[in-house]
């Protein structure tokens, strides 16, 4: 039958020695990814103060004296370092996905594994889609509003200048960059429950003002203390939200739409059989 398990059950010692080999091959991608990270750290740093730079053509000021501090001597290493681990998770990401996969396969009816596999696909494309829309748009816009607050010297005005340190900077756009990836996992999450029926689309429009509210809150949790920032991931999240919906609906339909083809299928077989 094509909904059965094909693999047998195995004990306890088999799936513990799988695990065992999928994490080893998941720690060895990531380790091997952050030690190249390392290697070309500076030079991904330089692609990550991008935005910045943006930021600084956008408020009509010098670029080429844009310039980022680090007031500690150890600062910029450990930076590096959490530039690599960041450039390595991402680089590892597809080969940790694939792992999680192949562990869990063998528990899945066919039918499950061909519904699970394009979420496999669409869940790094949305956390890539989410990350280039802070990149390219969301960061600099933030910089940007940080730049504006500048004081030129004057009269009776002292200077005012924004010098961001290498570490803050990095973990500002760290933490914009998981934030939206995270968010723009919203239509996966919630499509796959409504797979396994968990959610309807008519729960979920039901409770629509509630995810407005909750929208709020979490971007007040992960983005920095800033209303831009926080309105900034509030909005594209309940826009997710929506689409989530509509996700769900087609959804329903397509699980309708097989229970029809499934019961004419049915009702044929009966007819045959009384012939």
């Amino acid at each position: 039958m094509s909904g059965e398990i094909e693999d047998k059950p195995q004990p306890l010692i088999e799936h513990l020695m799988e695990l065992r080999t999928r994490l080893m091959w998941s720690i060895g991608a990531f380790f091997i990814a952050f030690i190249v990270c390392f290697f070309f750290a500076k030079h991904i740093f330089n692609y990550l103060v991008y935005p910045y730079k943006l930021a600084v053509s956008w408020a009509n000021l010098d670029v080429e004296k844009a310039q980022l501090i680090y007031t500690a001597p150890q600062e910029f290493f450990f930076t590096q370092v959490k530039v690599a681990m960041f450039g390595g998770l991402v680089i590892a990401f597809p080969i940790i996905a694939a792992q999680i996969y192949k562990f869990v396969a063998p528990g899945l009816y066919k039918n499950e594994r061909a519904a699970f596999l394009p979420f496999l696909i669409a869940s790094p494309l949305l956390f890539l889609l989410g990350a280039a829309l802070v990149y390219f748009f969301f960061t600099p816009m933030v910089m940007w509003f940080f730049l504006s607050m500048q004081q030129a010297p004057g009269q009776d005005e002292v200077a005012i200048s924004l010098l961001p340190k290498v570490s803050e900077y990095l973990s500002l756009i760290m933490t914009l960059v998981f934030s939206f990836g995270l968010v723009f996992q919203l239509p996966v999450v919630t499509t796959l429950l409504a797979r396994v029926g968990l959610l309807t689309s008519e729960w979920l429009a039901e409770k629509r003002k509630f995810a407005i509210v909750l929208a709020f809150v979490v971007a007040a949790v992960l983005t920095p203390p800033d209303p831009l920032s926080q309105i900034g991931l509030a909005i594209p999240a309940i826009l997710l939200y929506e689409i989530s919906i509509y996700a769900a609906r087609l959804v329903e339909r397509q699980r309708s739409q097989r229970a029809l083809d499934e019961a004419s299928g049915s009702s044929d077989v009966a007819k045959t059989d009384s012939v």
